[in-house]
């Protein structure tokens, strides 16, 4: 989460990002995620995280009730933080009880349809600096010192050991070989398991400013020097354990401020482009601004790297502080419209129940404005979608595709709670489910339209 201010030069590069008119009227060209089956995926749900518990009690923050709830509420994705330092305390010793932990959040995620993506977390590098991710004996400092700003922790990322730290990472041989080990521990563990969906290979990550570099330019050669032959190395090892699952990338966390990325092309298939969708200004506590146009620069800038290399985006994070500010139910309205152009899903921070960043109180009730993030969609299409969308005003949702000729018939839709009237044309059968969802059954080949509406 961005919470420090961009240098100048990284907001003229935001502001210099490239887009034009004509191609915001055509819309991105971007491809779509894709299950198992071929069928189109569309993700709406929250990151699963407890970075209260360590050692024994990691991951034991995580109940069934938050997968049970966040299904009840017609989201079908899950972004789990897992933790370096907690599956690996020491070098080469893996903790069989944190394994055990993360597959019991995948087993509840499996019983309530919830796909998962795996996330390597790290904030702010690790505990060697109070946070939680790169375990202390894989952080190396070279001396150089570090404060801690307790009113500002995204701060902590510009000292010196913080970022030197990263570079050792990225550079020190003996260091990438453990960060391989570590994925194909993860990976190899969790290959089988229905649930997984895929495998973020690392949160946020950063690196070293030089001399003269203002934080655009440093993170475009962070992203194309460190970050690309990272996860070249990274994606190769993950595919020798489990070759189906979706691989995430992220870039730094700069792309939130509207500045294209520096990263290159990451082999192979099933690759995923996995931003984070935050602003400075709300992240320290701003209202919205519709104005600002921050929206409208991110867009620009998110859509070049997937429309570059043909890889589906799903954006990691996102989500302000404090959602009941005056101007926080338009940032909603139109965070969702912006995200349903070009994302194939996303994951809201967080879920868990309370205040600040979580999704719903202690009782499960939406926090103000975050109901806004439920709203009907296709998570599987079982052929080639023509168009989508949902008008919050009138409650109508709308798909249309192409029924594929071959392979299953099956388009499931998640519905959020309440009544809904949902109906087909072009010879489809809607079967409506238990829990509020549907599933429509089409004539290979045929156009089909499906309409749902809030009744």
């Amino acid at each position: 989460m961005l919470r420090t201010i961009l240098t100048a030069g990284a907001l003229v590069a935001a502001l210099l990002a490239p887009g034009t008119a004509e191609a915001k009227e055509k819309g991105p060209d971007i491809p779509r995620l894709t299950d198992r089956q071929g069928r189109v995926l569309t993700l709406h749900g929250w990151n699963i995280e407890d970075k209260e518990h360590r050692g024994a009690e990691a991951l034991s923050g995580v109940t069934e009730r938050h997968l049970r709830d966040m299904r009840a509420k017609g989201f079908d994705f899950a972004r789990l933080l897992v933790f370096w330092d907690d599956l690996e305390p020491r070098p080469g010793q893996y903790s069989r009880r944190y394994l055990r932990r993360i597959e019991r959040v995948l087993d509840w995620a499996e019983r309530y349809g919830v796909k998962v993506v795996i996330d390597a977390h790290q904030d702010v590098f690790g505990p060697a600096f109070g946070h939680r991710g790169v375990p202390a004996w894989a952080t190396r400092t070279d001396g150089l010192p570090f404060t801690a700003h307790p009113d500002d922790w995204f701060a902590e990322y510009f000292e010196p050991a913080v970022q030197r730290a990263f570079t050792h990472l990225y550079d020190d041989p003996d260091l990438r070989r453990a960060q391989a080990r570590m994925w194909r521990t993860l990976a190899g563990r969790f290959a089988r398991h229905p649930a997984v969906l895929g495998y973020d290979l690392i949160n946020e990550p950063m690196g070293e400013m030089r001399a003269g570099e203002d934080l655009a330019a440093a993170a475009r050669r962070i992203e194309r020097d460190q970050l690309t032959p990272m996860y070249n190395r990274l994606a190769d090892v993950v595919r020798s354990a489990d070759r189906d699952a979706w691989v995430f990338v992220e870039p730094t966390p700069i792309v939130g401020q509207g500045v294209p990325t520096g990263l290159g092309r990451i082999r192979g298939p099933r690759v995923v482009y996995a931003p984070h969708f935050y602003d400075t200004a709300m992240e320290a506590g701003s209202d919205y601004d519709p104005g600002a146009g921050w929206i409208e620069a991110y867009e620009r800038a998110v859509t070049e790297y997937p429309e570059r290399y043909r890889v589906p985006v799903v954006i990691g994070e996102w989500g302000p502080l404090d959602s009941s500010l005056p101007h926080m139910n338009r940032f909603y309205r139109d965070a969702m419209a912006s995200l349903g152009r070009y994302a194939s899903g996303w994951a809201g921070y967080v879920w868990c129940y309370g205040r600040g960043y979580c999704a719903v109180d202690d009782a499960g009730t939406f926090r103000v404005n975050k109901e806004l993030t439920a709203e009907p969609y296709a998570e599987t299409v079982a052929g080639t979608v023509r168009s989508a969308a949902y008008d919050a005003v009138r409650g109508v949702y709308r798909l249309s595709y192409r029924a594929a000729a071959h392979g299953s018939r099956v388009t499931e839709l998640s519905m959020p709670p309440g009544a809904w009237r949902i109906g087909a044309d072009g010879g489809a059968v809607v079967v409506r489910g238990a829990t509020g969802g549907a599933r429509v059954l089409a004539v290979p080949g045929r156009l089909v339209t499906v309409t749902a509406e809030r009744a």
